[in-house]
């Protein structure tokens, strides 16, 4: 075969740097946005945010004529509406190639968000803050091995008998549950430490006494018992309420209370007391040790009713406020091709795509968050019952945009509502058919089956299929194994575990 020369036409998407960096921005949470521009502003010196009480410039110092020049021209923030509706470009655009290489001289160099990035000291109290806790802002969560390990260490026992109860609370798991039989515990020291069983068990009854109360229990019945025995001798029913979970917490378990009261020979008043008794322990203490650390949400939009209309805006504190520095560009001349000159020029690029990048990102999430409360409108004046099916694609198809970009935007990005913030994510859901032909949305039924569960006979408890038989009534067709389905995503127990005797 002989080499030759072939021309072909084709057409091929190009990542370009730019493109990259604006995809991720787009897919980032509030948060992360602020500490990757947090990291911009540190590393580029042509960035600057813009600090309150200052006028926002909106010129170009490298704009034609403005060369050397200090600018004076001050312009006030627009209006969120109205700055999204007034530059369509978004990552879509990206995508189609209409931002290339060479960027245009009248590109905006700043843009119209107030900037949130708080220093050090912004978080301190102020003067008349008298609720103010340092430790609950700057404190790590404690574990509950720390929480027990400290109360051991105020307690007095000899060095041995630590040496176990440090072993002792290692085997402990995040519900306050003794994991490791005692004969395993023994087994784990080394043998000339001459450990015993009774040993171990004397050193497991002290912990068993520290806070929370039911601590290094061995089941769920030694759990219960060890905070029966904790509260005060003339609790009512305390004496019932220990035999009860000695000996029949079986029957507890499924619900027969026609044979618990034979056996324990008690009226039905007299047991649901008991029972109520039992119910107010906490069958898993460790819970009650917070270890891990709080997450914190900011709400990238804020929805909120004037004049009967659903109005969408940013939220202005969460959107940063960022400018090109007006001296430094002033520096860079364009015919010098210097190292000096080269540097600052390509910084003065990073900091226009950057700043584009993000004012893509925010008209994206301005545009999404507008399409989805135009569906939900039903959400917001009645509540999840309300709620209508709503998939990627009917978005992308009314934005314009593919349904990766919508994937991304919704990620992460949460909108408040006088209903409570929720995730970009929660308004969208399947559905399934009506008797009518319709459609209702997975979350509208999962409102429905909530308070069916709510308003239902706890001594008759509904069961899957006469759940799914009262919503046939209302029109919509669901299989018992859906509705089981929805159930448990509810975290609600089957009808069986449901019963009461109240």
């Amino acid at each position: 075969m002989k080499p030759s020369l072939v021309l072909k036409m084709g057409q091929q998407l190009t990542m370009t740097p730019q493109l990259q960096q604006a995809i991720r921005l787009l897919q980032l949470s509030t948060l992360d946005l602020q500490q990757e521009i947090q990291e911009a502003l540190e590393s580029n010196p042509m960035l600057e945010r813009q600090e309150d009480g200052e006028d926002f410039d909106n010129s170009d110092p490298m704009a034609d004529g403005a060369e050397n020049q200090t600018p004076t021209a001050q312009q006030e923030p627009a209006q969120a509406e109205t700055s999204y509706q007034e530059t369509p470009q978004t990552v879509d655009n990206l995508e189609d190639g209409e931002w290339g290489e060479r960027i245009p001289n009248e590109l905006p160099v700043d843009t119209a968000w107030e900037d949130i990035y708080q220093t050090s000291a912004s978080s301190l109290p102020s003067n008349d803050d008298d609720e103010w806790d340092f430790t609950t802002r700057t404190s790590a969560g404690e574990s509950l091995q720390s929480h027990l390990l400290w109360q051991l260490n105020l307690a007095s026992m000899s060095d041995k008998d630590r040496l176990i109860g440090v072993t002792l609370i290692d085997c402990i798991n995040a519900q306050g549950y003794l994991e490791e039989t005692l004969e395993e515990v023994v087994e784990a020291f080394d043998p000339e430490l001459d450990i015993e069983l009774d040993e171990v068990e004397a050193v497991l009854h002290r912990i068993q006494q520290f806070e929370p109360a039911g601590i290094a229990a061995r089941d769920l019945r030694e759990c219960l018992l060890l905070q029966l025995r904790q509260l005060p001798a003339n609790t009512a029913w305390l004496s019932e309420a220990q035999r009860l979970a000695s000996d029949y917490l079986d029957l507890l378990g499924s619900r027969d209370f026609s044979q618990l009261m034979r056996r324990m020979k008690l009226k039905e008043d007299e047991l649901r007391q008991i029972i109520e008794l039992i119910q107010s322990l906490n069958p898993r203490p460790g819970s009650q040790i917070e270890s891990g650390e709080p997450e914190y949400v900011v709400p990238d939009v804020i929805v909120r009713k004037h004049n009967d209309r659903w109005l969408v805006e940013l939220n202005q504190e969460a959107m940063p406020r960022l400018r090109v520095n007006a001296q430094y560009a002033g520096f860079v001349r364009r015919a010098d091709a210097s190292a000096d000159n080269t540097f600052m020029r390509n910084q003065l690029q990073e900091a226009r795509w950057f700043i584009k990048s993000l004012q893509s990102r925010n008209e994206t999430l301005m545009k999404v968050a507008t399409q989805i409360v135009e569906h939900q409108r039903g959400f917001l004046d009645y509540g999840d019952e309300a709620m209508k099916p709503l998939v990627l694609h009917d978005i992308a198809e009314a934005v314009g945009m593919h349904e990766s970009t919508i994937s991304r935007v919704t990620t992460q990005k949460f909108m408040h509502t006088p209903r409570g913030i929720y995730e970009l994510k929660y308004f969208f859901s399947s559905h399934v058919s009506t008797a009518e032909g319709g459609e209702c949305s997975s979350t509208a039924i999962r409102a429905i089956l909530k308070k069916l569960v709510a308003a239902e006979n706890v001594k008759k408890p509904l069961s899957d299929s006469k759940i799914a038989g009262l919503l046939e009534a209302q029109g919509i067709q669901v299989a018992r194994r859906t509705v089981a389905k929805y159930r448990e995503s509810l975290g609600i127990a089957p009808s069986s575990e449901r019963k009461r005797l109240m």
